[in-house]
């Protein structure tokens, strides 16, 4: 009986992608959409949300 693999679709461009070991570039289809996703990275085009804690804002820093 052969296991199924798991099947995501590559963040790049969206073709599906069979998560195995053997695919060393997963989650991403290629060596092509790997690089193109690091350059956005690299770019700034992505970002990490940050939530401000309003308590270290510099409206309320007591240090003033």
């Amino acid at each position: 009986m052969k296991a199924h693999a798991t099947v995501v679709n590559c963040p790049t461009c969206g073709k599906p992608v069979e998560w195995r070991p053997e695919n060393h570039f997963r989650p991403f289809c290629s060596e092509r959409c790997k690089q193109i996703d690091l350059g956005a990275w690299a770019n700034e085009e992505y970002r990490v949300p940050v939530q401000e804690d309003p308590a270290n804002t510099p409206e309320n820093d007591d240090a003033t």
